[in-house]
């Protein structure tokens, strides 16, 4: 073998040192390292001499907690399920990179299980992390039924739910006001003059499309708008529903001169539906979006969207799981409602006003 093929240091896998091994590198009983390493050395009166010869005897030895052994013992994992229902989705996938980031800061460890917005997985998922030992749960569910998470509460296992919940399960959640950010988007289009607004909507029944699809309604009827059913089409927060959707409303005689999407995905089928259609934003149809997308910059022409902080719901979300799993559930569950914001690009035209001129005889 040549010289300088074997590395020591860049080995990989490694037996991991033992108490027994520290103990006798520092010349100390087992029972003695134990205190020290579990920080109650200080409990047992131990010197402060003593304490740093076990942890120097531990770094040399490169000693790492058998964390299964000391969560059988303490009944904690240090562990936090995710459960999410489509990691595909923008939206989700940065909602669960900023939960993982906080996840660690607190010093918990994260298992992701995504559900692909299906019921029964969510189900199964759920209890496979309960029994996995899991200290808290954080659930982007489905939506559109609790039965699962009422016994949750039930049995006093900490969890909080992000982005969709449910008004009668007592449990801390962090959201975005739906309501006000649909319809501050319906507004600005009709503010700039639209009369025939399409909305293509998520999974029905959900907290998200409740709330978007009544600040749709809502802005309507405050500007005296009539409400055309046939306009309030989708069943799902999917990109082919986007485009199915949108090819259905554009192919009406009397088609709607703009669309409000309320999902990144469906925004990502409206915009193929409207560019294979041979049609152009805004001067053929306005198109606004619920929730930036990654690409909004770089397009052709920049969307009118509604920005919500993703960010913040992750970070928030940990840091009330980790408040239940400390008190043990004894605080008062919270819900954290986040305000969206309407941020405005080039792709809602302006209608002018159509202007009747009296003729006197």
């Amino acid at each position: 073998m040549r010289k300088g093929l074997c590395r020591p240091e860049l080995r990989i896998l490694t037996l991991s040192a033992t108490l027994e091994d520290i103990a006798l590198r520092a010349g100390l009983s087992v029972s003695t390292v134990s205190r020290i390493l579990n920080n109650i050395a200080g409990k047992h009166r131990i010197s402060k001499e003593t304490e740093k010869r076990v942890l120097k005897a531990a770094a040399d030895l490169k000693y790492r907690p058998n964390q299964l052994a000391r969560g059988l013992r303490l009944k904690k994992t240090q562990t936090i399920g995710l459960i999410l229902p489509d990691i595909s989705n923008p939206f989700f996938a940065y909602v669960t990179r900023s939960i993982q980031s906080e996840v660690h800061k607190q010093g918990y460890s994260l298992v992701v299980c995504d559900t692909d917005e299906d019921l029964v997985l969510e189900v199964e998922h759920t209890n496979l992390l309960i029994g996995k030992g899991v200290d808290g749960l954080i659930v982007m569910p489905v939506g559109q039924r609790a039965e699962h998470l009422e016994r949750l509460s039930k049995e006093g296992i900490p969890y909080v739910l992000v982005d969709r919940c449910f008004d009668d399960i007592k449990t801390s959640s962090v959201v975005v006001d739906n309501y006000r950010g649909s319809y501050d988007a319906v507004e600005f289009l009709i503010k700039h003059g639209h009369k025939r607004i399409g909305i293509i909507q998520g999974l029905p029944n959900t907290f998200t499309t409740k709330g978007r699809l009544q600040g749709y309604l809502d802005a309507l009827t405050a500007h005296h708008l009539p409400i055309d059913f046939e306009l309030i089409v989708g069943h799902s927060f999917r990109k082919e529903t986007g485009y199915v959707e949108t090819k259905f409303l554009l192919s009406k005689t009397d088609r709607p001169t703009a669309i409000f999407a309320t999902g990144d995905l469906l925004t990502l089928g409206a915009l193929q539906a409207i560019y294979e259609s041979g049609l152009t934003i805004p001067d053929d149809v306005s198109l606004v979006a619920f929730d930036e997308i990654d690409f909004n910059a770089f397009l052709r022409c920049p969307l009118t969207t509604v920005w919500q902080p993703k960010e913040n719901m992750g970070e928030l979300a940990v840091k009330l799981l980790v408040e239940a799993i400390k008190t043990k559930g004894r605080r008062e569950p919270k819900q954290i409602v986040l305000s969206p914001r309407l941020v405005p690009g080039g792709s809602v035209k302006r209608i002018p006003a159509q202007i009747t001129l009296a003729v006197t005889q």
